[in-house]
């Protein structure tokens, strides 16, 4: 009967029950080679309106600034989703964050985010491959989709790059993970930047969909990682390498994709139903 009762008051005061029940996700942002200006806003109503997510935003000061103070409250959220491309964060902060990610947090890396803080090893496991900043071989192996099956690359050269700006598509590759469970198998993306030979660790990486980089835009000929999920210790990580800027964002399958990815990161399952315009293997 006391459930019964609990029931009733839930339905009787819905919107509080409902936001209740909400995750809490926070945005970081404030130094970016991206427009995180416009980015960040859009990730923020993404998350948002799928009614699962409440949403902070903590913005650093600007590059070259004191960071000293910048210390976000990470272990008040259950999902962090980095935005953040830029100068080395606090070691106060650095050990918070390992400490929240590593101790259940979830954390969602998006696209330039991977670029970020080349030389905190921590940071690098826990994004499993990352681009730029001076990374090479001595970072970690590059990780491409070779007959049928992810494969390390421990050759030498840079880590990170992008040919020409263009729709691709994008081929799920592991089908029944809760992120992509459901998903067409292949998906065009919106016109977008294609994240190329990223190298890292890669340690406790699977592997969700890959896109071929073709030569003909400037690419590597090879299937590269676009969405992918790290263990870290408890903590849970879904990267992202598509988004570059709002048009990139526009499309179903980038909403899509970060909603379910974040909903994992923060939970651990997956609840948001796919849209009926998911788009088909030839849409753009």
């Amino acid at each position: 009967m006391g459930r019964w009762l609990a029931c009733l008051l839930c339905l009787a005061l819905a919107p509080a029950c409902l936001a209740q029940r909400r995750l809490k996700a926070l945005i970081v942002d404030g130094q970016n080679n991206h427009r995180w200006q416009e980015t960040t806003p859009r990730l923020k109503a993404i998350l948002e309106q799928t009614n699962l997510f409440l949403v902070d935003i903590a913005t650093s000061p600007p590059r070259g600034s004191d960071l000293g103070g910048f210390r976000p409250a990470f272990s008040s959220h259950e999902v962090v989703v980095s935005n953040y491309n830029g100068d080395p964060w606090p070691a106060a902060t650095q050990t918070d964050f390992e400490k929240y990610v590593a101790g259940g947090g979830g954390l969602v890396v998006y696209h330039a985010a991977a670029n970020s803080f080349p030389q905190w090893r921590e940071y690098n496991r826990m994004i499993g491959l990352g681009g730029w900043g001076g990374r090479d071989e001595k970072a970690g192996p590059y990780l491409r989709f070779r007959a049928g099956r992810p494969a390390r690359d421990p050759s030498p050269g840079r880590g990170g790059h992008h040919g020409q700006r263009h729709p691709f598509q994008v081929i799920m590759r592991d089908r029944r993970h809760p992120i992509a469970a459901g998903l067409p198998e292949k998906w065009m993306h919106h016109a977008d930047e294609l994240y190329d030979s990223l190298r890292g660790p890669a340690e406790n990486v699977t592997l969700l969909a890959t896109a071929y980089s073709d030569p003909a835009t400037g690419g590597t000929g090879e299937h590269e990682p676009i969405l992918f999920t790290v263990a870290y210790g408890k903590g849970r990580v879904f990267h992202t390498t598509l988004g570059h800027d709002l048009e990139a964002m526009s499309g179903v399958g980038f909403a899509s994709t970060l909603g379910r990815g974040a909903e994992w990161a923060a939970s651990g399952r997956v609840t948001l139903r796919i849209p009926p315009d998911f788009s088909s293997p030839g849409d753009h």
